[in-house]
């Protein structure tokens, strides 16, 4: 007989669990199911998903895609024969019977934090210890127990506000970065274009002295070439006299054929006159000079 009670005990408690909603520790009332497969009161799984932004699983986080939930028949059948049997959920997680004993347990001892018999009450290692019976230590317990909840519900309350803060500071600062980055894409491109512009027009000013400047010296130089020609033409002609006879030389010497030109003959070599200290030194200055002109004289805000 006491092997029978303790079996059906066993079975009675076994599935006296499965009918508990994790939420609100009690028997399930509409009992439905999530596609994780855990299940809850229908009220106590949307009150939690009121307080989240995605519907995710109060146990595993396992998102759920479909807000329309499914009822769980079967385990709702199980929660009415529960109820006809007048079992109490809030020891269905417990032994009903002392392992020493095996009597009901019926007290919970406040000084061992632990559930015992009235024989165990009696006993030498319980002396002088604070007894309550168990239903009342149960509330007491789970006044304790709603409080941490109600305290972690606050803070993870807290968390999910601060976590959409901060989620809406790191959009923000993504926002800014893109639009500092194009800002100063813009503005670099502007110092490049002016600095081309200027580069364009030191190069033109350059090409243009210089074609004036090669001018002036080509102009020099095939004078010098000229000069140079009609004294060679006389040197050999003065040489090739030279090697005639006695007579023939006197001869075209008294009839003056052996003049040497008296034409000035003034040569200069042409100067450079390119100013290269202005495509030196001062050049970055007078570029930034002129680019400064199109920086905004104060920077933007950011």
């Amino acid at each position: 007989w006491l092997r029978g009670k303790m079996a059906s005990g066993l079975q009675t408690e076994s599935w006296t669990e499965e009918i508990i909603c994790p939420i609100c520790l009690d028997f399930f009332t509409d009992p439905v199911s999530l596609d994780c497969g855990h299940n809850f009161c229908r009220s106590c799984v949307a009150g939690s998903w009121e307080k989240q932004e995605k519907n995710s699983c109060p146990i595993c986080r396992k998102v759920t895609a479909d807000r329309e939930l499914q009822v769980n028949w079967a385990l709702a059948k199980m929660v009415g024969k529960a109820r006809e049997f007048s079992l109490d959920p809030t020891q269905a997680a417990v032994k009903r019977q002392c392992e020493k004993h095996r009597e009901d347990l019926k007290l919970f001892c406040e000084d061992d934090k632990k559930l015992i018999c009235s024989i165990c009450r009696d006993a030498k290692e319980h002396r002088g210890h604070i007894f309550l019976p168990i239903d009342e230590a149960a509330e007491i317990y789970k006044d304790q127990v709603k409080s941490s909840i109600a305290s972690l519900t606050q803070r993870k309350e807290t968390a999910l506000q601060t976590e959409a803060k901060q989620r809406e500071k790191i959009s923000q600062v993504k926002k800014q970065v893109k639009s500092l980055q194009s800002n100063v894409t813009a503005e670099f491109d502007k110092m490049h274009q002016i600095l081309n512009v200027r580069e364009q027009r030191v190069m033109r000013d350059l090409r243009q002295r210089n074609k004036e400047i090669l001018k002036r010296m080509e102009t020099n130089l095939r004078e010098i070439q000229c000069k140079l020609d009609s004294v060679e033409q006389e040197l050999s002609e003065l040489q090739i006299q030279m090697g005639k006879d006695a007579l023939t030389f006197l001869q075209e010497e008294a009839a003056g054929n052996r003049r040497v030109s008296n034409e000035g003959f003034d040569l200069s070599v042409c100067e450079a006159e390119l100013p290269v200290g202005i495509y030196k030194g001062p050049i970055q200055y007078t570029a930034w000079r002129q680019m400064i002109h199109g920086i905004s004289p104060a920077p933007a805000s950011l």
